[in-house]
């Protein structure tokens, strides 16, 4: 029988309006639900690079050769705690962290591919999570996933005209208003290079902060959003 317990965190989910309120608000309600001591919600199109100079504990976590629960998640797109994978006691060895004694993924999907994940620790002193914990997050998972691909799809939905011309207005400058127009026109980041006298580097690093400022994950969303918002590009 269905937990009715998750009804109202399905609806929660339904109602949320960007994904800065799936990261905030309702991964809050969530993270209580499971009792949890830290909580995150993270996409892979917004994680940090990994270089020479990170932190030596932020390439283990991200290492699928280190982190067994990672690579389960990863190879399987199912969700996992680390009981269920490896011996009592085993996970702190692999990640030392008092407050990260117990940890649970879920996977976030959209059209096959794996974009994201949604992760809950609890303390080692405090129980590990279980079998229970496993089945809700994977529903809570599968909404999460569908909400997602909801707001991703239709990105400024509640927004009026006006509002979603300031929004954009305020938050791309003139630059990047020029690469946006030749974005639309179809040109290559090297053509828009060559248009613009910048390098090709700085054209992918410039694609790289608009689509983060304006929750996009494409060049045809891109565009596609400042055609709705009002703005004058060259192929509207």
């Amino acid at each position: 029988m269905m937990n009715t317990s998750l009804q109202p965190l399905f609806q929660a989910i339904a109602q949320t309006q960007n994904e800065s309120e799936l990261r905030g608000a309702m991964m809050a309600k969530l993270g209580k639900y499971f009792a949890a001591t830290r909580w995150g919600l993270s996409f892979l199109d917004q994680l940090p690079t990994i270089d020479e100079n990170s932190p030596l504990m932020l390439k283990l976590a991200v290492s699928l050769d280190h982190n067994p629960v990672l690579r389960y998640l990863v190879e399987r797109h199912a969700a996992v705690h680390e009981e269920m994978i490896l011996p009592r006691g085993v996970w702190q060895s692999i990640c030392p962290r008092a407050d990260h004694g117990h940890v649970m993924v879920g996977p976030i999907v959209n059209q096959g591919q794996l974009v994201g994940g949604i992760a809950f620790t609890r303390h080692c002193d405090a129980p590990a999570f279980n079998t229970d914990n496993l089945t809700d997050l994977s529903a809570l998972s599968l909404h999460l996933s569908t909400r997602l691909a909801e707001l991703r799809s239709n990105p400024i939905s509640g927004l009026t005209g006006s509002e979603v011309a300031s929004l954009v207005e305020t938050r791309l400058t003139p630059r990047e208003m020029q690469i946006a127009e030749l974005v639309a026109q179809g040109l290559t980041n090297a053509e828009i290079g060559t248009a613009l006298w910048i390098t090709e580097h700085t054209v992918k690093q410039a694609l790289k902060r608009m689509f983060r400022k304006l929750k996009v994950s494409s060049r045809a969303e891109l565009v596609a959003r400042l055609a709705k918002s009002g703005q004058t590009l060259a192929a509207s």
